[in-house]
Formats: C-alpha cells, sequence, structure tokens
C-alpha cells in the first residue's frame, strides 16, 4: 500500500508535464476563456482515493509581460485518512506566447501512516539567460538546465495550447520537476478509450518509459489519452509500473 501511495504522488509530479496534446495541425488550438478547470478522480482497484485539478488562467501580467498561470491540487479523500493525508499544491507561471516557465512552486503538505510526513513549498526560479534554475529555499542552489526545458505544469499548458501531436511521431522534452532534470521521449498511437464523461472515444494515447526518484529511480510507463476530435481534452492519465497502476479519469471541464 506505500508503493501505491507513492505512486500517487510520482503520477501527479509528472501529470501536467505530460498532460499536453493535439492531434494534427489542420484542427484549431483548443478557445480558452480567462480560465478552464479540468477535475479528475484518482483510482486505485476501483476505488477512488485522490481528487486532482489542473486550472490554466490567461490574462495575468508581470513587469508588462503576459502570462499564463496553471495551478495543480491534490487533494486525498476522506476514505483513506487513515492511512494518509495529502493537500499538495502547484503552481507554474508561464509566458503566453511560448509557454515557457518563469516560476514553478511546489507546496507540499502530506501526513499518514503510509507515507514520509512533508510540510514545506519551494520556488524554482528559470533563468535562461543563463540557462539554470535557482531554487529560493535552498541558499540559491543553482541547477543547470537546457534552453528548452519545461516545469511539469508549463509543459501541460505548452501542449494543451500549443503543440501537435501526430500519431507515429515522437515527441523529445526536457523536464525540471523540482526534483532532477529528466529527458523524456513520448510515443503517440490511436486508441478507443472509455471516459467517465463522453462514453467511448477515439482518443490518441501518449506513452514514454521515465524513471522515478520516488522509487529508487526504477522505470515505470506513463500513458495520456486525449480526445481525437479536435479540442484536445485530456480524458485519463495513467501511471503503470511492476507494483500495480494508477489510473486518472476527467470527470469534469469548467471554464470561467
Amino acid at each position: 500500500m506505500r508503493n501505491q501511495v507513492l505512486c500517487c504522488i510520482a503520477i501527479i509530479l509528472f501529470g501536467g508535464s505530460i498532460a499536453y496534446s493535439d492531434v494534427r495541425k489542420q484542427v484549431p488550438e483548443p478557445a480558452m476563456s480567462s480560465g478552464k478547470v479540468f477535475l479528475f478522480t484518482a483510482k486505485k482497484f476501483g476505488v477512488p482515493i485522490l481528487k486532482t485539478s489542473i486550472e490554466i488562467t490567461n490574462g495575468l501580467s508581470e513587469n508588462g509581460r503576459p502570462l499564463y498561470q496553471i495551478q495543480a491540487r491534490v487533494d486525498s479523500l476522506p476514505s483513506v485518512g487513515f492511512f494518509f493525508r495529502m493537500n499538495n499544491r502547484f503552481t507554474s507561471t508561464t509566458e503566453l506566447e511560448t509557454c515557457s516557465p518563469v516560476r514553478y512552486v511546489k507546496e507540499i503538505n502530506q501526513r499518514g501512516f503510509l507515507i514520509e510526513d512533508k510540510n514545506y513549498a519551494k520556488t524554482f526560479t528559470f533563468d535562461f539567460s543563463n540557462k539554470k534554475v535557482v531554487v529560493e529555499k535552498k541558499g540559491g542552489q543553482e541547477i543547470p538546465i537546457t534552453t528548452d526545458t519545461y516545469d511539469p505544469l508549463s509543459m501541460f499548458a505548452r501542449c494543451y495550447l500549443k503543440e501537435e501531436l501526430h500519431i507515429g511521431r515522437d515527441l523529445h522534452m526536457s523536464i525540471y520537476d523540482g526534483v532532477k532534470l529528466r529527458q523524456m521521449v513520448f510515443h503517440s498511437k490511436k486508441e478507443s478509450v472509455r471516459s467517465m464523461m463522453f462514453g467511448e472515444v477515439d482518443a490518441i494515447c501518449i506513452e514514454s518509459t521515465t524513471s522515478f526518484t520516488t522509487f529508487g529511480d526504477k522505470e515505470g510507463i506513463i500513458r495520456i489519452w486525449y480526445a481525437a476530435n479536435g479540442k484536445k481534452t485530456p480524458l485519463a492519465m495513467e501511471l503503470d509500473l511492476p507494483i500495480g497502476s494508477l489510473r486518472f479519469e476527467l470527470e469534469d471541464i469548467r471554464e470561467y
């Protein structure tokens, strides 16, 4: 059970990074109001254990620069309170035009019988002119990065709003998640997936093998399914490891 809980943490840290999408070049980009929220429920063995949201807000600015803000919330359900409690928050501020990250904030608040107690906040500031990330809570520690590096949530925004996904074409990315810089390659294929909201849906599935610090750098597989109808709706996310799999399913979309 402990590994299953850690599995939850791992997919949230990477959920935003892999929740990018698009289908074909002729398909228009998804319309954005001032904000959009994707709401997911995570299940293990069919039992809901987590509620997760990913919210994109536009219309922001800083020093004259137009920005997006992407926020992810991860909250455990009362049914698993005996084992663990989790109220984690992640926020990415990005350039509007490119979705390149400006800041990434992790606010971790979790405790319980089956997970390590943690309560901290860290801010990571991206300095692309000097190819580094500055970690605020570690005395200004600097992490070298490449010019095409994204945090998980800025990658979500870039690929949901900007990118294209072609079946059979690999997508390479560099992601810094606040732990380490990861080079990932996603493969895409067409599949049919059952959605909580829409029933049986034609989708594009992207998947990548990657290592997870939580599991001693052992490898697992991340899969994301997107509706292939031009709206690029993220329908489901799944983490597949030797210890089992955890699946997040989209249950609602809200706009404001």
